[in-house]
């Protein structure tokens, strides 16, 4: 189990400290969990941009105003990933790309941590490449993560034949090798959940349908892949957890086009909604005493769609909503200190802009504010 170096509190990281930047924009969304909420009850905000990223943190716990943007310099950054523990630390995952000094371009995985809101990450370490072959490193996908409850980072990555691989730490902190999962023609977005009982699995679109891994047991191997033939859209699966050490699966059906949920062991759930260009964010929130699911994604127009509907009750229906505000990628979704559910997008021109919901029944969101 990693832990927090005690000395770390405003440290630098070595591409540099955060300084603040109000003229620069976001070059579209993050994947993952790029809204997050600290353990002193504040959110913020990361966006890719040109030579690293940006962040953005509420003031006050509860908003609205913020701070930033502040800009973090990763040279090469081609793709960023954000995802969150369960002891609130931020982890930031990339795929970088450099230059030689014979001109070659090489390929690596790259990660970071924020463990304070607000305040500086660590260095950027690289996680290597599992492709020996400079030319076969160059295909590897983009990094996706996974933090398990004891604060293991698994980082999951499409090869360069097609395979999904794996890079872990080991109890102590260290990280082992790259493992090679096996697998063939997946996608490069896998969806990996991490399950309140502590397991992993991962699931991933391929050419013969939905390929899935899972651990037995926390910590443990990962079997599989096990193959289903179902048609999600490439670029498009989700996952979240509904029912008690169970994953569902979410993706934009090839056939109708619309959203469909499936768990293993049955069939795909139909949910309605429009196409999607990538991923949707989930939450699950309490509404009017309630259990929701909440999905957003950008439509088929460019705008945030949002939809709504129960918990392994999707049969009975989802209901969607296109809100006319046009964004760059996945919208993202969270609950503010006050329980609030909060929408963020990246609008054409960079901005980040946030809505949250508002006092009364159902979910009615306010306006939209640019940051």
């Amino acid at each position: 189990m990693r832990r927090r170096p005690a000395d770390f509190v405003g440290a630098a990281p070595a591409d540099g400290p955060a300084v603040a930047e109000r003229g620069r924009g976001a070059s579209g969304a993050a994947h993952g969990t790029w809204l997050t909420l600290g353990k002193d009850g504040r959110l913020s905000l990361y966006a890719p941009t040109d030579g690293g990223l940006l962040r953005w943190t509420e003031a006050v716990a509860g908003g609205p105003e913020w701070s930033g943007p502040y800009f973090v310099a990763v040279a090469g950054l081609t793709h960023l990933t954000v995802v969150q523990g369960a002891d609130t630390y931020v982890h930031f995952l990339g795929r970088r790309k450099r230059a030689g000094a014979d001109g070659s371009r090489t390929i690596d995985i790259v990660h970071a941590i924020q463990y304070q809101t607000g305040r500086a990450f660590t260095d950027w370490r690289s996680l290597g490449n599992p492709q020996q072959d400079r030319e076969e490193g160059a295909r590897l996908g983009p990094p996706v993560g996974a933090i398990a409850p004891d604060g293991t980072v698994h980082v999951f990555v499409r090869g360069a034949q097609g395979g999904l691989m794996l890079r872990r730490e080991t109890p102590n902190g260290k990280w082992r090798p790259w493992e090679d999962l096996r697998g063939a023609g997946v996608d490069a977005l896998p969806a990996a959940v991490v399950l309140a009982g502590g397991r992993i699995e991962v699931c991933v679109a391929a050419e013969t349908g939905v390929l899935v891994w899972r651990q037995l047991e926390p910590g443990g191997e990962f079997t599989g892949p096990r193959g289903f033939s179902l048609s999600p859209v490439p670029g498009t699966v989700a996952a979240l957890e509904t029912t008690p050490d169970r994953p569902a699966f979410l993706w934009a059906d090839a056939v109708s086009g619309g959203a469909a949920v499936w768990r293993a062991g049955g069939s795909p759930v139909a949910l309605g909604g429009s196409a999607t260009e990538g991923p949707y964010a989930t939450l699950r929130t309490s509404l009017d005493g309630g259990d929701w699911v909440l999905l957003a994604h950008r439509g088929p127009e460019g705008s945030a769609v949002l939809g709504l509907g129960a918990p392994g009750k999707e049969v009975d229906g989802f209901w969607w909503y296109d809100l006319a505000e046009l964004c760059q990628g996945v919208p993202a979704l969270a609950r503010d200190r006050r329980g609030r559910v909060v929408m963020a997008l990246i609008g054409p021109d960079g901005v980040p802009k946030v809505a949250r919901q508002e006092a009364g029944a159902g979910l009615t969101l306010t306006r939209w504010r640019r940051l």
